[in-house]
């Protein structure tokens, strides 16, 4: 339901939705998929959805129809470009190479044409098995695990200022930045800004802009107030 939320508001904002990977569940729906979106301010205005996403719905998978609560993890980074500083030893990364798998896509075939790229040191995975060729999915790869590698860094770099502030950083799996119910009642709520929409399924079609307007004033006044904090000092 999120892939398809975020596909529809890349679609309409003329984002260029493409799909780099998505496998699919043990049962039903994706258990994980890459997208890259393409357009102006594209990460600028989508690291507002990075964080846990909560759902709260009458499962369809469940023949007794009761309430099921289940949660989805969303990761946003900037695509660095290949001339971007970056060191990576290549002896760091294992490539491996395997066929293409899915639901009938459009280049499945019977060659080693995926590639997944292991980065030893920091134990990131990164695989690409939708473009046309072993070459195309090898660069794609790369592109995709250099974005993955800055963001540690960036992570590591925000946990130093962290540190040094004082403030405590969760990182836990329960931490909802914003929950989707549709059942008893229908409403979206992101927990960070207080904003709210009662119109569930508008926001599921890709109407996120009101959560992402609220997140860029949060954040502006975030900002602003640690600023006025440190000047303080």
């Amino acid at each position: 339901m999120l892939f398809r939320m975020f596909v529809r508001w890349g679609e309409s904002h003329g984002m260029q939705p493409e799909i780099i990977d998505e496998t699919e569940g043990e049962e039903a729906g994706i258990k994980s998929a890459t997208v890259r979106m393409s357009g102006e301010r594209a990460y600028g205005l989508l690291r507002s959805e990075k964080g846990v996403h909560r759902l709260v719905r009458l499962s369809p998978f469940d023949s007794a129809h009761r309430r099921h609560t289940s949660f989805a993890l969303v990761e946003v980074m900037p695509e660095i470009e290949d001339e971007a500083p970056l060191d990576i030893d290549p002896d760091d990364v294992r490539v491996d190479l395997f066929r293409s798998s899915g639901a009938g896509g459009q280049h499945v075939n019977k060659t080693s044409s995926a590639v997944r790229l292991t980065h030893i040191p920091t134990g990131t995975v990164v695989t690409c098995q939708n473009e046309r060729s072993q070459g195309q999915n090898r660069e794609m790869a790369w592109r995709v695990l250099r974005s993955r590698l800055r963001m540690l860094q960036e992570e590591a770099r925000a946990q130093t200022i962290a540190d040094i502030k004082g403030d405590v950083v969760s990182a836990e799996w329960g931490n909802q930045i914003r929950s989707y119910v549709l059942h008893p009642y229908t409403l979206v709520k992101d927990h960070r800004t207080g904003a709210e929409v009662g119109n569930t399924q508008d926001v599921l079609e890709g109407n996120i802009d009101p959560f992402i307007e609220a997140f860029l004033r949060y954040s502006v006044g975030e900002e602003t107030a640690d600023a006025t904090s440190m000047e303080a000092r």
